[in-house]
Formats: C-alpha cells, structure tokens, sequence
C-alpha cells in the first residue's frame, strides 16, 4: 500500500518516465485500446513493492504524467503487458526506466553507447537507488523486462530479489498469449509462495 501522498510525490518527481501497472480494460476485438487511459490509476490500486524496470527509454514522448508503458502507438507493444501483467502478483506494481533521457529503441545501440560512456550507467543507477529510495518499498521485488536490464540489476542490486520476465516487445512472441505464458512461468515462484 502506498499513501495519497506518496502517489502524488511520486508522479510529480518521476512521472514523465514512470507509471504504474495499471491499465483500462480493452474493448472487446480491440487489444490496443485503452491504454493510454491513466485515469483509472491511484494509490489505491497499486504495489511499490513490485518494481517493474525496463532497460531504456524509447522514442515515444508521452502526453501525460504515468504515460510511459502505457502507449497506444500502432507499432507500440505495450498491451502485451497489459495482458501478461492481468490478475498477477505483478499487476499494480510500479514500473521505470533504468537508462533514462536515452532515446533508443536498439538496445544493443544502448549498450554500445552504456560501454563507451560508463559515467551515464554510474549516474543512472543513482537515480535509479533515490527512485527507490523515495518509493518507500520496504523489500520491493525487482522484475527485469529484457536481458539487458536484468545484467545491470543483477550485479548493482544484489541485496534485492530480482526475476527475470521477457520484454514485451521481444520479436519472439508474436501474440500477447504467448507473451502471457512466458510471463507467467517467470514469475510461478511469485504465485507458488502466496
């Protein structure tokens, strides 16, 4: 639980690249509908001690505070997550950026550039502790979308429980089921314990 006040600290300092995971429901045949309603998210709905981080990111500018995540773009493939996420320990959870203020949809571009400049990952990772920090989570669980995040997790975080889930838009799951699937055999551990 987080309080009214949190939230908004919260959406004030971060959210122009953070959100929630939260959603509206889609219109029937319509999978990519809704998504950029964040009317619907408030403290009462979510978990800080579900921390979702992505590795970077994209080139996609968001009209309003919490849009990251959740796009509606034709070629946007946030409503995968939004369909893995439902009626799971993860939905709720709050969700960033490690890499931010680098527009790139190639992470392996992100990677180049993260070797050659070791200051900006150095950086990153310090907002990254005050981000949580100001969360207020007392053990939040770290999910790493993609590989990439969860190499840098893994070795600056190693006092967190972290897991590993695909990224949402990974090319190798062509339809959010499959994503869904894999999501959910990620996390059984999550589910197994409650």
């Amino acid at each position: 639980m987080i309080t009214r006040k949190r939230f908004d600290f919260m959406k004030l300092k971060y959210g122009h690249y953070s959100s929630w995971a939260v959603w509206a429901e889609p219109e029937e045949n319509k999978p990519k509908s809704n998504l950029e309603d964040i009317t619907i998210i408030d403290h009462t709905k979510v978990n800080p001690e579900i921390v979702l981080v992505a590795y970077n990111f994209s080139d996609h500018v968001f009209k309003n505070s919490l849009g990251n995540f959740h796009e509606d773009r034709p070629t946007g493939t946030a409503f995968k997550l939004r369909y893995a996420l439902k009626d799971t320990a993860l939905y709720g959870g709050y969700m960033t950026d490690i890499i931010k203020g680098l527009h790139e949809t190639d992470s392996t571009k992100v990677k180049q550039y993260l070797k050659k400049n070791p200051e900006i990952l150095k950086k990153n990772i310090d907002s990254f502790c005050q981000e949580l920090g100001d969360l207020k989570a007392k053990n939040p669980l770290l999910i790493a979308l993609g590989s990439d995040v969860y190499d840098i997790l893994s070795k600056k975080f190693q006092n967190y429980n972290i897991i590993k889930i695909p990224h949402y838009a990974a090319r190798n799951f062509n339809s959010k089921e499959k994503y869904r699937e894999k999501v959910l055999d990620c996390i059984s551990c999550i589910t197994e314990e409650k």
